[in-house]
């Protein structure tokens, strides 16, 4: 079964819950930190978010699985929930506001379905497929969803770039694509993608990300315009959750370009 707005629904209610856990504990005196064993920091609220919304996808969706950061995925129908509980745990614990939770359904057709609610911002991004990329922001108090598109430069020259820390990088495509662009500021995580899909950036990268990481942002940037692929162009693997391949988004107009930059 394809994604619906029924589900869309779903993952705003989900987001809700989320939103409601994380700010709970967000710059928490108690904040319990500790390191897994690839040494990536994981809290308490981390962990709280993801069991919190598998229980309710348990009661809504049983037959769906889920593939969550935290814990064993579960199997399911064609259709699997992929959840990052808090995308930006770095920033969390150290009580810098950028970060999210981020939720996306899988079909038999790709990822559908994506999410990204970052209430710290007081933003959150979603797209479901063949209905565009909105974003509400409610720090303005209007409770008003605005549809998304991408931006129209054209020119690398033109453009603003968003790129991750130096670590997995080739050095010589990095620099030589934040030499030539306009400007390069390091926004992090979800944020530079989203910033891609609304107009703000118009190329975000990232060298390595997990399934989780990535799979609620390609339905935001195929609906508003853009593109996802890795720095060589191809596809993301959204199917094998034990890849880690780069993460490339643009306004598309500059995709081919960056994509032969990145890969000289």
């Amino acid at each position: 079964m394809l994604c619906s707005p029924d589900d869309l629904t779903l993952a705003h209610s989900l987001a809700d819950q989320a939103d409601a856990l994380t700010l709970s504990r967000f710059r928490a005196h108690d904040l319990v930190v500790e390191k897994k064993p690839d040494l990536t920091e994981v809290s308490d609220a981390d962990k709280s978010v993801e069991l919190g919304l598998r229980s309710i996808l348990r009661r809504e969706r049983p037959s769906d699985g889920v593939i969550g950061e935290e814990f064993a995925q579960t199997s399911g129908s064609e259709r699997t929930w992929i959840i990052d509980p808090i995308d930006g745990t770095k920033n969390y614990v150290r009580g810098v506001p950028v970060w999210a939770t981020l939720i996306a359904l899988r079909d038999d057709s790709g990822i559908g379905l994506g999410l990204v609610s970052a209430p710290a911002l007081g933003r959150r991004w979603w797209a479901l497929r063949g209905h565009g990329a909105w974003t509400r922001e409610s720090f303005l108090n209007t409770g008003v969803a605005r549809q998304i598109r991408v931006s129209g430069v054209s020119e690398i020259s033109h453009a603003s770039v968003s790129t991750s820390d130096p670590t997995g990088w080739n050095k010589e495509s990095k620099d030589a694509l934040e030499e030539i662009a306009w400007r390069n500021r390091a926004y992090g995580d979800f944020w530079s993608h989203c910033l891609v899909a609304e107009g703000a950036v118009d190329i975000a990268a990232e060298p390595e990300l997990a399934l989780y990481d990535y799979a609620a942002l390609i339905p935001i940037l195929m609906e508003s315009g853009g593109m996802a692929t890795q720095f060589d162009g191809h596809p993301l693997p959204v199917f094998d959750a034990q890849a880690n391949p780069s993460f490339l988004t643009t306004n598309a107009k500059l995709h081919v370009f960056v994509t032969e930059l990145l890969n000289p």
